[in-house]
């Protein structure tokens, strides 16, 4: 691509803009994936032409080398007012060049009103949209805004992003997956006891309460970005890496996914970190920190347990959890081979079963396999093989972006895969709404609560 595209953040005097979109756009821009980009920020805050400037500078952190990059800088400007009127967004269409990028680093409700201001207005050609999660706040929402969005623009060019389908290792999933005899003949319940998925962070509620109260692990992790992991572990081979039918495959596996035994109660736990210490540092309750309303029992802490209903998975459980205020982060994928059926008569087994560890970040693999002991031979013990994978050339956003600029919806979410995704929560949020799980509690900086399970 050599045309201008014009990138209009909405809300981006956000923490979003500034930690993660613009230094994604500056790892694309220096890389030979690199667009010709226009960059426009807008929201209500009032900010002048030097802290625009400065704000972008400091995300680009010496990215800003290439031309593309100098481009950019020199182009980029902050245009302030309300993203919901007709007029403001008028404005920011009349001040780009090319085609538009319109990415709504929003909150749902507000980013619903933008959309029927949109349509109000005559679009300009190839006008893209890009959508953070949560995309929407239930199934039904989900759906309303599906159907608004596609009375403005059709599905190609609706970018429902996922940055976590951008991280080198999910993508890594695939190759290991399904270019490795290995493992993909035993990539089934007969083979594996069991799939668990990790996304535990040090960090606590670090000022987000405005977005993180109203939403807590199971909205903010499970409910997207870790669905979407499960589903790049079961999926069946795709025909092609493409956005259709990669995106057919992992819509398939969601469709099959369910709350384990259809029981949300037994499969299901929360909990929410009180006061504690990590590394070093007094860290508050969730409770007492700004923003929060108790009355919400919002949960810090998630794990659900589902069940994909297919023949290759049936009966293998699939665990997920995310955390915040843990005792040190984990964010990986670790998969559970069953015992071989007999040993051979002298022969005295490992005490743990083999294992994949496929960690998120940082991008590395460690297969856990049975081998024989260093002392007796006829003693086996675990051995563990680990590599690290390579480095990716763009950020997990730089990822999503370079899909949004060259028209490639691959690493986004589908429609009917975002709406599936609030069904297969669904009655876990209802179930703890109802209080019919209770709310545990665990100290920040441990492991979570004393009476669950390592």
């Amino acid at each position: 691509m050599t045309d201008t595209t014009t990138l209009i953040i909405l809300g981006a005097s956000g923490d979003l803009t500034e930690r993660l979109l613009l230094p994604g756009l500056a790892s694309l821009l220096k890389s030979d994936r690199g667009v010709d980009v226009q960059l426009i920020g807008t929201g209500r805050s009032e900010r002048s032409p030097e802290e625009w400037d400065d704000v972008v500078t400091t995300a680009f952190n010496g990215d800003a080398g290439s031309d593309l990059a100098k481009k950019t800088l020199a182009s980029s400007r902050y245009i302030q007012g309300d993203p919901t009127t007709v007029e403001h967004l008028k404005a920011l269409f009349e001040a780009s060049e090319g085609t538009p990028v319109m990415y709504f680093a929003l909150p749902p409700a507000i980013s619903t009103k933008v959309i029927q201001s949109l349509a109000e207005i005559d679009l300009p050609d190839g006008l893209r949209l890009a959508l953070e999660k949560p995309f929407g706040s239930d199934e039904e929402s989900a759906r309303e805004l599906n159907a608004e969005l596609l009375k403005i623009v059709p599905e190609e060019r609706i970018h429902r992003t996922d940055h976590f389908l951008g991280r080198a290792t999910v993508l890594n999933m695939i190759g290991l997956r399904f270019a490795n005899r290995l493992f993909e003949p035993v990539w089934n319940s007969e083979n594996i006891e069991k799939v668990e998925i990790f996304y535990d962070e040090v960090l606590g509620l670090e000022g987000r309460a405005q977005y993180y109260d109203k939403a807590g692990a199971l909205i903010d992790m499970i409910q997207s970005h870790l669905l979407q992991v499960l589903a790049v572990i079961a999926m069946d081979a795709p025909s092609s890496i493409d956005s259709v039918e990669l995106r057919s495959e992992i819509a398939r596996v969601l469709r099959a996914t369910w709350v384990k035994d259809a029981d949300p109660v037994a499969s299901s736990r929360r909990a929410q970190y009180a006061a504690g210490t990590i590394d070093g540092k007094d860290v508050p309750a969730y409770a007492d920190e700004d923003g929060v309303d108790v009355e919400r029992q919002t949960e810090t802490l998630a794990e659900v347990e589902f069940e994909v209903k297919t023949r290759r998975w049936a009966g293998v459980p699939f665990i997920l959890r995310s955390g915040k205020g843990m005792t040190k982060i984990r964010k990986e994928v670790l998969i559970t081979f069953k015992p071989v059926p007999a040993l051979p008569e002298g022969l005295k087994g490992s005490s743990t079963p083999d294992t994949l560890r496929i960690e998120i970040s940082p991008e590395t693999m460690e297969l856990g396999v049975t081998t024989n002991g260093s002392g007796n031979p006829f003693d086996l013990e675990k051995s563990t093989m680990s590599v690290t994978l390579g480095k990716p050339e763009l950020t997990p956003y730089g990822e999503v972006l370079s899909g949004i600029f060259h028209d490639d919806p691959t690493l986004s979410i589908r429609g009917d895969v975002a709406e599936r995704c609030w069904a297969i929560v669904a009655p876990v949020i209802d179930a703890w709404k109802a209080d019919r799980v209770p709310l545990d509690t665990y100290a920040a900086g441990s492991t979570g609560p004393k009476d669950w399970p390592a």
